[in-house]
């Protein structure tokens, strides 16, 4: 008989399932956005990249960090800490008067972003255990997968009928509601006086990326000025500082020995790549449809459902193929598939069709998608030991960010600063081949665990 939950358990369950559907459906509203935001700040393709990176840098960085935080402070106070600095962060945003303010705001709403979804696996984890665990990690997983489908067209509603500035408060509500949830929980943080927390690393990792980052979005409108060269040589000095650092101390938020497992750091480079094409064709189709199609913001959203949908209905497939063959095969059809797709888009000219140039290209980029993300995951889990399973885990979930904001940094110069008809068709080449490379190191990189030998029968 399957073990029941009890109320508390519920609960937890509940807290753990509103907080990271409110990070999760920021990260889907936001694009559908984009347009109106620049409409009304200007600075072109730059003023979109910074909206998404700026969020993404901090995010990234300290996504590695919120183990150790919630450790040495306990779990539900930083998990409160997160909800209530993403809620402060929204407003600002919501009434940011000029891009400088929104960016400084969202790049604050990446670092509370960054204390949610781990502080709400860890409550499920320290909540349950065994079989009643997976299955409260499978309802989760349910759950956060509607804030992807619902996101896009909640996010286009807003900006046509309203404003883009309330996409950005959408949340305040859950948050609340979340916030009152936790006062209700019996269980009381535990908390190890001896955890450390690397503040250094975290800080030379989030300049790192930053003056990284800079560089690349303002290099195609600044030129190869000093101040590129030195942001972008500044930042990559502090990022392989970060490295050093992971490397001699005694507390790392980033464990450079993970990487000498094979599977390990063969699927995050191949993680690098993929995550990058991704992020970039999901940017760069939401603004193409509304700047050069004439979508709604609302229509735009809906557009981009197919390979969301796709995603959905094959992953759980693709991770039950790919423990019965190997992850090996999965993990280079996928990103072959997405490739293919997304060259796909090379059809769409200036006689814009949706149903014939853009649809197909989607179906079958989500296809890929689809064989490829349940996989990937399981591999890279899968080849660390179980007690090291949250690190790698977080260890995966940052490099997929920092693989999505270095991609979409290079977005303009991808473009040639213009996301037109030319510019739309230059990305797709880079998208694809993105995604080839990523599927060419999965196949090079990656070896199928040995399979358990099957009992005979006497």
């Amino acid at each position: 008989m399957a073990e029941t939950m009890t109320a508390q358990q519920r609960l937890v369950l509940v807290i753990a399932i509103i907080a990271s559907f409110i990070a999760f459906l920021d990260g889907t509203v936001v694009n559908v956005a984009l347009p109106a935001i620049r409409d009304e700040f200007g600075g072109g393709i730059a003023t979109q990249q910074w909206v998404v990176d700026a969020y993404y840098i901090t995010l990234a960085a300290l996504i590695l960090l919120a183990g150790s935080v919630s450790d040495a402070f306990g779990r539900i106070l930083i998990l409160r800490v997160g909800l209530i600095g993403f809620g402060i962060t929204s407003i600002v945003i919501a009434l940011s008067p000029d891009a400088i303010v929104l960016f400084g705001a969202r790049a604050l709403q990446g670092a509370s972003g960054a204390l949610l979804v781990p502080s709400s696996l860890a409550l499920i984890t320290s909540a349950m255990r065994g079989a009643l665990q997976g299955r409260a990690i499978g309802i989760w997983t349910a759950w956060t997968t509607v804030a992807f489908i619902i996101g896009p067209i909640l996010g286009g509603l807003f900006v046509d009928l309203v404003s883009w500035r309330w996409v950005f408060v959408i949340n305040i509500v859950p948050i609340g509601v979340t916030l009152w949830l936790t006062t209700r929980l019996e269980q009381h943080d535990v908390r190890r006086p001896d955890a450390r927390i690397d503040w250094l690393g975290a800080v030379l990792c989030t300049l790192g990326l930053g003056g990284t980052v800079y560089a690349l979005i303002e290099q195609p409108q600044l030129g190869w000025t000093p101040v590129i060269w030195i942001t972008l040589i500044g930042g990559i000095l502090l990022f392989g500082a970060f490295l050093w650092r992971q490397a001699v101390t005694t507390a790392p938020i980033l464990p450079l020995g993970l990487f000498r497992v094979r599977n390990f750091w063969t699927g995050n480079v191949a993680t690098v790549f993929i995550y990058a094409g991704i992020y970039l064709v999901d940017l760069v189709i939401i603004i193409y449809l509304q700047q050069q199609a004439d979508f709604s913001a609302t229509f735009a959203g809906v557009g981009i459902l197919p390979w969301i949908i796709m995603l959905t209905v094959l992953s759980p497939f693709a991770g039950t193929w790919a423990g019965r063959y190997g992850p090996r095969l999965f993990m280079t059809l996928g990103p072959v598939v997405m490739a293919i797709g997304t060259a796909m888009l090379l059809l769409v000219s200036a006689d814009f069709n949706y149903w014939w140039q853009v649809l197909p290209a989607l179906t079958v980029f989500g296809t890929g998608l689809g064989l490829t993300v349940s996989p990937l995951t399981a591999t890279i889990l899968g080849a660390i030991e179980p007690e090291r399973a949250g690190i790698a885990s977080a260890t995966n979930n940052a490099i997929s960010r920092v693989g999505g904001l270095l991609g979409i940094a290079l977005l303009a110069t991808i473009t040639g600063g213009a996301l037109d008809l030319d510019g739309l068709h230059r990305a797709a080449i880079v998208m694809a081949a993105l995604l080839l490379v990523g599927g060419i190191v999965a196949f090079l990189g990656i070896r199928n665990p040995a399979r358990e030998p099957v009992a005979e029968e006497s």
